[in-house]
């Protein structure tokens, strides 16, 4: 049965440099992502000028069609029209490369890059996870403070336990998706995740201390028990909820297991390198490389929170700084490197107060919308702005981004303006996070204090500073938007 989308797919396939040209294709929430044998033989300028499409970008090797909320069902129809072998999405079809590929896709990345691209595709696929089960705990804060339920309530309990346990239990998620980025056996690094939530491990920090190293120093880490004489230390934070060690660690394992398994009789391999593996990086993650990764995490942490903790203007400073330069981060993927600072503080203290002014960047980008909505003529405009304004709104701004403000530029840095406004007075209010969660209207209850002690009053400062950045973005963007439209080719 023909698609709607045929008309577009065919003319996606055609400006990629047709079918051979196209080495592999997957997806995420908003694009269609490409691996292009020859990325000049694609045709820019007819793929932006076309009904259906937003925007295209050149990006970590790959040719990016932004699509938008319909973008499943546009790779759908790609797939049956050009007969490509489904990639799924874009973490599971990115995380390792094909034979070959790597030497001839161009010049080598740079370390910022690599660095980037580590982290998004590992962290990417627990992403919607962990932000479902920290809105379920806000929302599960919210009924308690309501008296709707208590702490000790059975459904209460049910559903906390998945909530906070994906939270607790992430160096197991993180070492399985880590392991497939590296080549590894993914229930492998599932296994190292394991050892580090291990319950005997984890009381084991909070026994009386026998000793400590960088004592005195914000690197200090006590431990109460050793292998072999040497002390088996844990960050302040712990290995639960963490992030950077078992990347890390995993990162080290699959060296060792790339190294050694075809090295080993077949008969052997099929337990012995697991083994291997597991034996040697378990303990040197507790001996070296958690307390490595540790001291790297508390050393950005601080650098934040130094800047955080300036007397008056520290707060303002962060969440101006934050707001205004997060969509920029978004668009570069830089964003992934603060995402392991953030549950890291949430982990080491319970919430983030320095991170929070990145969350109103997404109503921002909702104001600027819907201004160029009111004020425009252009009918292609006007349908990519409704469902954009409408995806914004619970956090999905892509669409928003790369289909209306960033195209007709000024929008976007109205935007960004509004973003440093709004962020700067979450940040001087000291509004805390926490949970994980989305940055839409959906996250709000993540900014309620699951402790009690400070209610709902994180989550009113919130809201505040969404109202803030919304309005202000509108309000910039009525006033400096000049109508200019492109002529749009009929898929």
């Amino acid at each position: 049965m023909a698609s709607k989308y045929d008309g577009l797919a065919r003319i996606i396939i055609q400006n990629v440099g047709g079918k051979d040209n196209v080495k592999s294709l997957a997806h995420c929430v908003t694009r269609l992502r490409f691996k292009l044998k020859d990325e000049s033989l694609a045709n820019d300028e007819i793929l932006e000028n076309t009904d259906g499409v937003i925007k295209v970008m050149h990006a970590g090797g790959q040719y990016q069609v932004v699509i938008g909320p319909h973008v499943t069902d546009v790779y759908d129809t790609v797939l049956a029209i050009g007969k490509f072998q489904a990639g799924g999405l874009v973490d599971e079809d990115g995380n390792t490369l094909e034979e070959g590929e790597g030497e001839s896709d161009g010049a080598p990345k740079k370390p910022v890059d690599v660095l980037i691209d580590l982290i998004s595709n590992i962290l990417q696929p627990v992403i919607p996870v962990l932000a479902a089960s920290g809105m379920t705990k806000g929302l599960l804060s919210l009924l308690a403070f309501l008296g709707v339920v208590t702490s000790t309530d059975g459904a209460y309990q049910t559903i906390y336990a998945f909530a906070d346990g994906f939270f607790y239990f992430l160096p197991v998620f993180l070492g399985i998706t880590s392991a497939k980025k590296f080549g590894m056996n993914q229930f492998v690094g599932g296994a190292m995740g394991a050892a580090l939530c291990y319950p005997n491990m984890v009381a084991m920090k909070s026994a009386d201390a026998i000793g400590s190293v960088f004592g005195g120093t914000f690197m200090e880490m006590s431990y109460s028990n050793t292998f072999f004489g040497l002390p088996i230390v844990f960050p302040s934070s712990g290995y639960t909820s963490s992030v950077v060690p078992i990347i890390l660690a995993v990162l080290c394992a699959a060296k060792f297991w790339n190294a050694v398994d075809k090295k080993i009789p077949a008969a052997l391999r099929f337990f012995a390198t697991p083994m291997l593996t597991l034996i040697i990086f378990v303990p040197l993650t507790y001996l070296v490389i958690g307390p490595v990764a540790g001291v790297l995490t508390n050393l950005l942490a601080l650098f934040f929170q130094s800047i955080y903790e300036i007397p008056v203007v520290g707060g303002l400073l962060c969440g101006a700084v934050l707001g205004g330069l997060w969509q920029v981060l978004v668009i570069f993927g830089l964003h992934w490197a603060v995402i392991p600072l953030i549950l890291n503080n949430i982990s080491a203290l319970g919430y983030d107060a320095v991170f929070g002014g990145r969350q109103v960047c997404t109503h921002a980008q909702v104001g600027a919308v819907l201004a160029v909505l009111v004020k425009t003529k252009d009918k292609s405009i006007r349908d990519i702005a409704i469902p954009a304004a409408i995806t914004g709104m619970f956090g999905t701004t892509e669409p928003a981004i790369y289909g209306v403000t960033l195209p007709k530029k000024t929008p976007f840095v109205m935007s960004c303006i509004a973003s440093a406004i709004g962020g700067g007075f979450i940040g001087l209010m000291g509004a805390k996070q926490f949970m994980m969660g989305y940055s839409g209207l959906l996250g709000l209850p993540v900014y309620i204090d699951p402790a009690g002690t400070e209610g709902i009053t994180n989550m009113i400062y919130y809201a505040i500073g969404i109202v803030i950045a919304c309005v202000i973005s509108f309000a910039l963007t009525y006033v400096t938007y000049k109508e200019d439209e492109p002529k749009k080719v009929q898929a």
